[in-house]
């Protein structure tokens, strides 16, 4: 049973996910919110697997909501997958970047949102890497080295893991990357976990991220 918290502004949207959530098997709604704030207390009382977050919303967004959630996680943290109406969004940037899982369009029809609860919860990347590099494209080259937290040294990195990263972030499947170095999927996952806790990193799209940011992929690269 995936447990999930759904967090939106709108009631309409809100009761909606709430209800198809509540009519599939194998997914349990353990709280809804309407704002940020609210987010980040029943994150904290209910402790879910997967979270739905709103990205726009009044007072505290969703990328802030995003980074206090994860900030005050314990054990297993939980997936956050953000949902937004269009995908070439900042707002979306900054919650990958926060640590979101992936993200979502809120137009994506019941199967795709399900199947998306599902992967986030199982570690998996969201169906197209591509897409999570295109939205990193738009947004990584604005960043400026001032308004950044210092990147953690990809010297820990082994020349392995660095090569996983790369091809991650240039938006290669864990199976494409794996017939690439010649080597298996179940490696490359293993590698990519190391270097996610090397780097403490906590999802597939943070690395993406993080190899825009030090540089270590440039975009049109």
């Amino acid at each position: 049973m995936i447990r999930v918290l759904v967090v939106d502004d709108q009631f309409l949207i809100r009761a909606g996910l709430v209800g198809l959530l509540d009519a599939a098997p194998g997914f349990e709604v353990v709280g809804e919110a309407g704002d940020g704030e609210e987010a980040v207390r029943l994150a904290a009382e209910t402790r879910p697997d997967v979270i739905l977050m709103d990205i726009r919303m009044p007072g505290v967004n969703g990328i802030e909501a995003t980074e206090r959630i994860l900030a005050q996680a314990a054990d297993r943290p939980p997936r956050i997958l953000v949902l937004t109406t269009f995908d070439l969004d900042e707002y979306v940037y900054g919650a990958l970047r926060a640590g979101a899982s992936g993200f979502l369009l809120k137009d994506s029809g019941p199967e795709r949102l399900l199947a998306a609860v599902t992967a986030v919860d199982g570690g998996d990347a969201l169906f197209a890497p591509s897409v999570t590099r295109r939205l990193v494209e738009a947004f990584a080259r604005q960043q400026e080295p001032a308004d950044t937290v210092p990147p953690p040294d990809l010297g820990v990195l082994t020349s392995r893991e660095v090569e996983v990263l790369k091809l991650t972030a240039r938006g290669l499947s864990n199976l494409e990357i794996a017939d690439r170095l010649y080597i298996s999927e179940a490696t490359v996952k293993t590698h990519l976990n190391r270097t996610m806790s090397k780097l403490d990193l906590g999802s597939r799209a943070q690395a993406v991220v993080l190899a825009y940011e030090t540089g270590l992929v440039t975009p049109g690269g």
